[in-house]
């Protein structure tokens, strides 16, 4: 006689639709609380004048909080640090909503918009699309680059295998590569390759700092360009990382192909993000809120390459993700 099945777990539809909890670790994120308890100002009306707000207010968000698990209450208005709460000392200016968290929180009311329509509608709250966004806002901008950096991500893994080794590859041409996080660390464990960065003026501008902690600099130089216009030629590799996820299938195509006409005549172009494997299901992502970007599977990553030029060669998953290799298409 088989033992009868686990009846599955009850889903709480209350707590998966509660914005209480996340709104509240915004507020605080924004108010700079954790930082204040950590410099020793714990009660809180002193923490409500230090942050400029209501101390009744602010008593509610904390002691919301503290039923889960962001901050101790030890004694009645008195407030402590936990495991929850340091979490906001690092992650807290991700967070804020004056910053780059801000825009990420409040682009998530446009999901009705972005599923009747498959669109980015980010102008609807913000007044234009993202990347206009933060162009008009530099310090937005320079937020999101950190979130993208290793102060957001951590240390990006540069050791992903490619058909035939890396003994060919001697420069390395990051396209939309942000502040160089992936290209610091590839440099660093190959000192044979010399790399160049690709991204916005104002983006490659803050790429210094990342190269310099590396040892790196001596090998890099940066491009201040957008990468729909013709790119850096004559790199062994050209690498697309966390970019393609960013853009409609049109925009991926003009991607690809400035890069195919750049890798001319035997260079190749990894794709990392934006590509899953066939079978896997489509997630909802910040991107196809911020920019109408998509994922597409590796049989439609094919056609698209087919497209713009190349031709997928290899594509599995490896320790830096799912890495998807390509090489020019033959004349």
């Amino acid at each position: 006689m088989t033992n009868p099945k686990p009846e599955p777990a009850r889903v709480d539809l209350s707590a998966l639709t509660d914005l209480q909890t996340p709104w509240c670790i915004h507020v605080v994120a924004s108010l700079r609380i954790a930082e204040r308890v950590a410099a020793g100002v714990v009660r809180c009306d002193a923490l409500a004048a230090a942050a400029g707000c209501d101390a009744g207010a602010l008593a509610c968000v904390l002691g919301h909080l503290v039923t889960r698990g962001i901050f101790d209450e030890p004694s009645p208005g008195e407030f402590a640090l936990n495991d929850g709460a340091r979490q906001l000392l690092e992650q807290g200016p991700f967070l804020a909503l004056d910053g780059i968290g801000g825009r990420f929180a409040r682009a998530w009311a446009t999901l009705p918009s972005y599923v009747r329509t498959g669109k980015s509608a980010y102008h609807e709250v913000f007044g234009s699309s993202f990347w206009d966004d933060l162009a008009a806002h530099p310090d937005i901008g320079a937020g999101f680059d950190a979130l993208m950096g290793i102060a957001g991500h951590g240390v990006p893994d540069p050791h992903f295998d490619l058909t035939g080794g890396w003994d060919a590859i001697r420069a390395v041409v990051d396209v939309g590569g942000g502040t160089g996080a992936m290209l610091a660390e590839i440099l660093r464990a190959r000192p044979a390759v010399r790399g160049i960065l690709v991204d916005l003026p104002g983006t490659v501008a803050r790429a210094a700092p990342t190269f310099a902690a590396a040892g790196v600099a001596d090998r890099v130089t940066t491009v201040g360009q957008s990468f729909f216009d013709p790119l850096p030629a004559g790199g062994d590799l050209y690498l697309l990382r966390k970019v393609l996820n960013d853009w409609p299938e049109a925009e991926t195509v003009a991607i690809l192909r400035r890069c195919a006409d750049a890798a001319r005549p035997s260079g190749r172009v990894v794709i990392m993000g934006g590509v899953r494997p066939d079978g896997a299901r489509p997630r909802l992502t910040i991107e196809n809120m911020l920019v109408g970007g998509q994922s597409n599977t590796l049989a439609e990553l094919r056609e698209i390459t087919r497209t713009a030029g190349l031709e997928v060669v290899a594509a599995r998953p490896q320790r830096s993700g799912f890495v998807v290799e390509c090489r020019l298409t033959p004349s």
